[in-house]
Formats: C-alpha cells, sequence, structure tokens
C-alpha cells in the first residue's frame, strides 16, 4: 500500500494511493498514519480489504497539498556515511560501526513543502535518503533479518545538512542537521511488503534540471535489515520511529571548488525506486 496524508499543514487526512493512481479517502477508517497504526496489523488489514473491494470514496488531488506521510513522529535516527561511494567523495575512511545522529521530528515537512536556508547558511547542502519506519518494538535485535522484520515501510527522505554548522562549527553534527525544514518526507510510505529488497532501489537528485545523485541501496555499507538491528542495541525503537539510512555520491560537498551549495531560488527534486518524487523550491529563512 501506498499511504500518505493530504491537506493544508497541520489538518493533513489519512489517504491511500490505489494501483491505478487515483486518491482514496481514508478518514472514515483511520484518523492518522501514524505509529499506533502501523503497530494495528487488524486496521492495516482493514485498510487492505476496503481498498480491495474498492470501498474507500476518491478524493480530488486538484490543488491538495501532499504533508508528510507520517504523523507524531517519535524520534528520527539517521545514519551516516552508510555508502561506500559517498565516503569515497568526502575522503572518509568507511566507518567500522554505523555512525549516529538525530534529527528532530519537527524538522519533518512535506515532500514539495518549501526548504529554508538559514540565516548565516553558506553550505547548505542536498542529501537523498531512503527512510525506514518502524512498524514494532525493536530492542535488542539479533539478526539483520529481525531487523527487517520490524519495518513497516519505506519513505523518501531529503537529509538537508548544513556542512559549516555540521563540521565547522565545534561539537558534533547535530547543528548542520536541525534547522528549520531539514527533512522533508514523502510523498508517501510505502508498506514493506511493497519493497521485496531494500538493498535493490534507485536513489536520485537533480538540482536546477542537472542530475546531481545517481546513487544505489546496494552500495549501503549496512544494509537496512543489519541499520535497524545495530540501532536497536542502544536504543528502543518504537512504531513511527524513523530511520534515515544515508546518502549516495554526488552532495555537494563531495565536488570540487567551488562547491555549488544550494541558494535561494533553487529547486531540488528527488525519488527512490517505487518510493515517489519531491520537489523542494529553496527560500531564505
Amino acid at each position: 500500500m501506498k499511504l500518505l496524508r493530504v491537506g493544508t499543514a497541520g489538518r493533513e487526512r489519512p489517504a491511500l494511493l490505489d494501483p491505478d493512481g487515483t486518491l482514496r479517502d481514508l478518514s472514515g477508517l483511520v484518523a492518522d498514519i501514524d505509529g499506533t497504526l502501523l503497530a494495528d496489523e487488524d486496521a492495516l488489514g482493514r485498510i487492505r480489504s476496503a481498498a480491495a473491494a474498492g470501498d474507500l470514496p476518491a478524493l480530488d488531488a486538484t490543488g491538495l497539498r501532499t504533508g508528510p506521510p507520517l504523523a507524531r513522529i517519535g524520534k528520527i535516527v539517521c545514519i551516516g556515511l552508510n555508502y561506500h561511494d559517498h565516503a569515497r567523495e568526502t575522503g572518509a575512511e568507511p566507518p567500522a560501526e554505523p555512525v549516529i545522529f538525530f534529527k528532530a521530528p519537527d524538522t519533518v515537512v512535506g515532500p514539495d513543502d518549501t526548504v529554508l536556508i538559514p540565516r548565516g547558511s553558506v553550505k547548505t547542502d542536498w542529501e537523498v535518503e531512503l527512510a525506514v519506519v518502524v512498524g514494532r518494538t525493536a530492542r535488542y535485535l539479533e539478526s539483520a533479518e529481525e531487523g527487517l522484520a520490524h519495518v513497516a515501510g519505506y519513505a523518501v527522505a531529503h537529509d538537508v545538512s548544513e556542512r559549516e554548522f555540521q563540521t565547522e562549527r565545534g561539537g558534533t553534527w547535530d547543528k548542520g542537521k536541525n534547522c528549520e525544514t531539514f527533512n522533508p518526507l514523502g510523498p508517501w510510505l510505502v508498506t514493506a511488503d511493497e519493497v521485496p529488497d531494500p538493498q535493490n532501489l534507485s536513489l536520485r537528485l537533480w538540482v536546477n534540471g542537472e542530475l546531481k545523485q545517481d546513487g544505489t541501496t546496494a552500495e549501503q555499507i549496512f544494509p537496512v535489515g543489519e541499520v535497524v538491528r545495530y540501532v536497536s542495541r542502544f536504543m528502543t525503537l518504537y512504531p513511527g520511529d524513523v530511520v534515515n539510512t544515508g546518502t549516495p555520491a554526488g552532495v555537494a560537498m563531495g565536488h570540487p571548488e567551488p562547491k555549488p551549495y544550494l541558494r535561494a531560488g533553487d529547486v531540488v527534486e528527488l525519488e527512490v525506486t517505487g518510493l515517489g518524487r519531491q520537489r523542494q523550491v529553496l527560500a531564505q529563512a
């Protein structure tokens, strides 16, 4: 299933995109798309049954904003330097264990919402990523297979980053990762049954129509199942938590000087195989 949330910011309603591309209203069945729903197999089954029976009313998508596909996110765990090609382009040694940092849930915006360049920023960068949405409480998992079994679905994430804040201002990466609007998510939450192999997905990103990133999750140093297993050894993952799994090569930081960091007016578009496409216009905060 392709689950999403549509409507004005803060007033989104749950919806489903059917195989014919028709938007279907879920508000008569469920209150929202969130961790409570993802942990409820009976509720998910009712959605599947209603969709198969053709019982879900159509929504007019004309002029309708697509919001983040997940409400009430508990935490966003991010994995840094998780692609061999990205590590090479930045001159970094591939990490022996996953690098973990966090993004606050309030960085999340819709897939086509405006992204704001922070005041004083000169190094705002792009990063297309595969986001993993947790569907079952995960603690002390023993295997990558167990990790995959705890995944409810997948989405496109844009891990917008300010590199000066991240690497030149002291402390941890979090200062360059948590600026307002720095985690567009969606358009859809695609349930795990529609993604048979999360290590066989293409990720692409364009800036002003020029292809900048063209990678594959096959390049991940730590695959999705292993990432979920590993993170669960250090913290409990709950339904509705999100894990951003890293970005492939092609970020601005990896370019030769002068590095083409983002400016107000730039247009960024990104996609992951089967998970939909985002488009953001950059503006000054």
